[in-house]
């Protein structure tokens, strides 16, 4: 049946058997191609593969079936920004945030767009909402830090950075903002 090979695409996937859960994913879709889930997991498992363009395809299906997939407007908008498609990536995690404003991967991943484009400012502003929804992001708090930093606010900048080596001491990022704010 249809939802037992998408339950069972969506397990490969987590296992990080992407060939074969695509597999799975494609049996599903000619049995029932409605079922939003099924192409979201296929988009996972070519995420998963580096295969962006095919994940941004299976996305956009989900989405086009269901307009309210969250996941699917903020996965897409990684795999866009894999493509520096700076623009489509900000408008998918937008679209993410106005579906689900407590989307803290939404305003973390949009800050780091915003980073990578310059806008210290709005980075700081999603990297703030990331952090009052998950205190316990490092990934917000090494955005905030690059935002600061990128504003000339080296001192609070390396506050940020040590709280996200607390968090997460294996987060190379982190201590290359840190370097960044002390020179």
């Amino acid at each position: 049946s249809a939802p037992a090979y998408t339950n069972r695409c969506g397990a490969k996937v987590g296992l990080g058997k992407s060939e074969d859960a695509i597999k799975d994913c494609d049996m599903a879709t000619e049995i029932d191609p409605k079922n939003a889930s099924t192409y979201y997991n296929r988009a996972l498992a070519k995420h998963g593969l580096q295969d962006y363009q095919g994940a941004i395809v299976d996305y956009t299906k989900t989405i086009q079936i269901n307009p309210q997939y969250v996941g699917a407007y903020s996965n897409r908008g990684v795999a866009k920004d894999e493509f520096e498609d700076y623009q489509g990536a900000i408008a998918d995690y937008t679209k993410a945030i106005e579906i689900d404003p407590q989307h803290a991967n939404a305003y973390i991943n949009r800050s780091k767009v915003k980073l990578n484009l310059g806008d210290y400012k709005g980075a700081l502003q999603d990297s703030n909402k990331a952090i009052e929804i998950d205190p316990r992001s490092a990934p917000a708090y090494t955005n905030r830090c690059g935002a600061k930093v990128g504003l000339g606010k080296s001192e609070d900048a390396i506050k940020d950075c040590d709280m996200a080596t607390e968090i997460d001491p294996k987060n190379a990022s982190t201590y290359y903002n840190r370097a960044l704010a002390k020179h």
